[in-house]
């Protein structure tokens, strides 16, 4: 699926960046931080407004108006406009690039369900816990639930390539 290759660029919100996927380029201290065992756990809230969801529509062409229209969610099973699930989904790369395996991991592979809507406004909880390690593989099982009513919005799997320690 992914070549493996000397170095690599990605373009990504309009900035270059280079990667060496066989040199190190963080510091020991750095890497030492983001050593990751079974069990380890991570959160991240945030509560999505109808701008992001405006926002995110624009950016991808989402304009599916179960997302952006009042009137014509208030006509479906959900009521009212929902969040895009692949904007959710967006909360568990955010954390598992921030906090927990860190900066350098890298998504190969996920799968995920959406068993209940969120909607504009409601707290939603990011979590995502390391089921299984090998070498340089993560599979970590992440859920998103809406702190105050405790509904599960996504849940699922991810397989992600954390970086590589270097060697002492």
């Amino acid at each position: 699926m992914f070549p493996v290759i000397a170095s690599h660029h990605l373009w990504w919100g309009g900035l270059q960046r280079r990667i060496c996927l066989n040199q190190p380029v963080l510091s020991r201290q750095h890497f030492q931080r983001m050593h990751i065992r079974v069990g380890d756990r991570a959160e991240l809230s945030r509560a999505f407004t109808q701008r992001d969801v405006v926002t995110f529509s624009e950016l991808t062409g989402d304009v599916n108006p179960l997302h952006l229209n009042e009137d014509f969610a208030k006509h479906t099973k959900f009521g009212k406009t929902i969040v895009h699930g692949v904007l959710i989904n967006g909360l568990i790369s955010a954390l598992l690039g921030t906090k927990m395996p860190g900066p350098g991991c890298v998504f190969l592979s996920q799968e995920i369900n959406f068993p209940a809507p969120l909607h504009v406004g409601e707290v939603v909880l990011a979590s995502a816990e390391v089921k299984k390690l090998k070498r340089f593989i993560a599979i970590i099982a992440v859920s998103c639930s809406v702190i105050e009513s405790k509904k599960t919005v996504m849940e699922g799997w991810v397989k992600v390539m954390v970086p590589e320690a270097p060697k002492s």
